[in-house]
């Protein structure tokens, strides 16, 4: 099974493990996508995005309903005082110098965008706190647009597994763009996530529970056992 076999298998199985035939939106995981869920709106889930940087989902998801029980919009953020901003988003990893970018990115938002988030790759680096994964994430979560977030979970899975072998997170967009159909884009960061966290852990992954040690390069090198062969059912599918 070469790269794009590997990389379409893995999104296939990962979507009838988390999805059956709802969407993210339908069957939200994260934070991003309860946000995009509860609101639609790209304000929010460009502030949750920032939030969420080197942060928990379950802190930023906590950060994210005290700030937004205040400040629902980017005029009212771009007038709130730092110092409540700070209070409100305490807990978040950096919160004192969030806050303050927090501000920047709302005024940023009324004097160039007229309190309306871009949609638009380019447009959306160019706000302070927005770099290529927040940009890609706002695309997917915050309008339904086909892009690959690339995370610390989906940096690693795909490394893990080995059907991409890079070193920065820009490397591995690139490449999961190559091997997977446009069609899997958009659930790429949900499921990768997901999956992340309750099996492909950073420390101590459940190899036992996983259903892809038959195709894992991690598993190979590092349990010093054969794989186990893949399910009928399971080879068919793919």
């Amino acid at each position: 099974m070469g790269p794009r076999e590997k990389a379409v298998y893995v999104m296939r199985a990962l979507r009838r493990r988390y999805l059956g035939e709802s969407t993210f939106l339908e069957n939200p995981g994260t934070t991003l996508a309860t946000v995009a869920a509860e609101t639609e709106d790209p304000f929010r889930v460009l502030i949750s995005t920032i939030l969420s940087h080197r942060t928990r989902d379950e802190r930023t998801a906590e950060a994210s309903r005290r700030l937004f029980a205040r400040y629902r919009t980017p005029r009212r953020l771009a007038a709130a005082p730092v110092p409540e901003i700070r209070r409100l988003i305490r807990g978040v990893n950096f919160h004192v110098g969030k806050a303050q970018r927090l501000k920047e990115v709302a005024r940023y938002l009324l004097r160039y965008h007229r309190g309306e988030v871009p949609r638009e790759y380019e447009d959306l680096l160019e706000i302070p706190m927005v770099g290529p994964k927040t940009a890609n994430c706002v695309l997917v979560y915050g309008f339904g647009v086909a892009a690959i977030p690339v995370d610390t979970h989906c940096h690693r899975v795909p490394n893990r597994l080995g059907f991409v072998r890079t070193k920065r997170p820009e490397e591995t967009e690139a490449a999961l763009k190559r091997l997977l159909p446009r069609e899997y884009w958009l659930d790429v960061n949900e499921l990768v996530i997901r999956f992340g966290k309750e099996v492909c852990r950073p420390r101590g992954p459940r190899c036992s529970e996983c259903d892809f040690t038959a195709i894992c390069m991690f598993y190979r090198r590092q349990a010093g056992r054969p794989p186990r062969a893949l399910p009928v059912r399971r080879r068919l599918k793919a």
